[in-house]
Parts: structure tokens; sequence; C-alpha cells
């Protein structure tokens, strides 16, 4: 790992590789990229890279026989062919499982495995898939790609506590409510500044909702208190162009997306594209 200066914080402080994009922004195609429901796939990734794209996000869940596949829900009915829990299932099960009834349900491993310069965001969402993730990423020696995120920090501490190499980490729900008290409180160099840096301590990166129900998360004070505390701003997830520029002109360092498409089209209008 190098060391890097962070844009607004701490000179000389450490940045884990995965957040060095070329543009200096970290464009993320949600799930992959498919107009089709085939989220998740290897054939959403691969359109995804496809388009240039050098950042994915994914979610992890575990078989019962400790296999880690690509997977958001913690079944498989809504987006495959097979029904069941995922964690009451054998590896041998999940695979014959067909996301929009035509592809596989992928081992993480593979998504890791198959692109070897692609850069991967992986939501655990499952304490049982803890192990079976950090093996995924032993095995891939993906660690120089890898971002883990988890709603929950604990889970996420837990997953990194197993690797050999750091990896890059988001912050969980609790990580971001303290965030966002210290830093409506006051300005990014007040006492309260020092407690939003806090507050982001055990992550890398701000990983959050444009809003969360009529609470503002991401505006100017929260983009400003993160920057302040060297942690890069990812918004989730945005779909409409005009508030993909919008977020753009804010500073935001990072938007995940379900139109890989637009947000390519967005950010090559602002030479914000390698």
């Amino acid at each position: 790992m190098s060391r890097t200066d962070l844009r607004g914080g701490r000179p000389g402080a450490w940045r884990h590789p995965y957040l060095d994009s070329p543009t200096g922004f970290v464009a993320l195609a949600h799930r992959g990229f498919s107009l089709d429901g085939l989220e998740n796939s290897l054939a959403a990734f691969a359109a995804a890279r496809a388009l240039g794209f050098g950042y994915v996000e994914t979610d992890a869940h575990a078989t019962s026989d400790g296999v880690a596949v690509a997977l958001h829900d913690a079944s498989l009915d809504r987006t495959t062919d097979g029904t069941g829990m995922v964690a009451d299932l054998p590896w041998a099960r999940v695979r014959d499982a067909r996301i929009g009834g035509v592809e596989p349900v992928p081992l993480l491993e593979d998504v890791l495995g198959t692109w070897p310069d692609l850069r991967v965001n992986v939501d655990v969402k499952a304490d049982s898939a803890v192990g079976p993730v950090a093996a995924a990423i032993e095995r891939t020696r993906a660690h120089e790609r890898v971002c883990v995120a988890s709603f929950s920090p604990a889970r996420r501490r837990r997953t990194v506590e197993r690797l050999t190499r750091p990896v890059a980490t988001s912050t969980g729900t609790s990580e971001v409510a303290a965030f966002l008290l210290a830093a409506r409180a006051g300005a990014p160099r007040s006492p309260f500044g020092a407690l939003a840096s806090w507050a982001l301590r055990g992550a890398d990166c701000l990983q959050v909702p444009e809003r969360q129900g009529p609470l503002t998360v991401v505006d100017a004070r929260t983009v400003a208190a993160a920057h302040a505390a060297g942690r890069q701003v990812h918004v989730w997830t945005i779909n409409d162009p005009l508030e993909m520029g919008r977020l753009v002109g804010l500073g935001v360092d990072g938007i995940v997306t379900d139109r890989a498409d637009l947000l390519r089209e967005v950010l090559l209008a602002r030479g914000r594209w390698a």
C-alpha cells in the first residue's frame, strides 16, 4: 500500500489503493449493469466492464456449506428461478438457480477473479458470510481491489480481521448516524469536526444514500466534514442524470448507480471518465 495525500484531509495519511481512481472519481456499477433484471450475475458485471467501468458493487451471502455467493437477497426467490434461504442451502443447490431464469448465481470468488483489475465493493449481508467472504478475498489475493462494506460495523470488522492484508472499508449505519450528528452540529475545524472524524475512524470512505426518509444525508456540510476527516463520499443509488450531475458538482467522490450507461455519459461530459 502506498502513502498518498487525501484531498482536504490529513497530509500524508494512508489511503487504500482501492480509492485511487484514475480520474479521481469512483463510478460504481450497482450489482453490475443490466436492464433485464440480471443483477449480480457475471453477465451484468461483464456489461459494466464493457462500458469501461473499473468499479462494481456487489453483495455477499454464504451457503450452508460455507461458499460465498454474489447475491443481494437472503433468499433465491426474488431474483432467481429457485426458492429458499441461501444460508439453508448447499452450494450444489444454489448453483442450479438461474438469475432471471438464465444466469447462474456466481461465486464471489469468480467476481473477484474473472477481471484481475476490477475493483469490487462487497457488502457483507449476513454474519454467516464473514468467513466465506474473507476466504474468497484471500484466495483471489484481491485485497488492493476490494472495499468491504456492511450496515453492521461489527460484521465488517470481523471480516477484515480475518484477512492477511488490508482492504478498503466503508461506514456502517451507526457510524453514519454519529458522523451526521457531529457534522450538522459544527464546522469541520470545530470540536464537532473532531467528533465527526472520530465517528469515521474505522472506515476509509463514507458510503451513504443521498437522503434517508425526510433527512438529507449528503449536502455541502457533510461532504466538507467527510473531506476534512480525510474520507471520500460515495452516494447510492443514483439513477437520474440530473441528480448525478448535481452531486458531482457538490464534490462527492463517487456514485453508485443501476444506470451505468447514464453515469458514464454524465462523467464523460465533465471530463471525469478515463
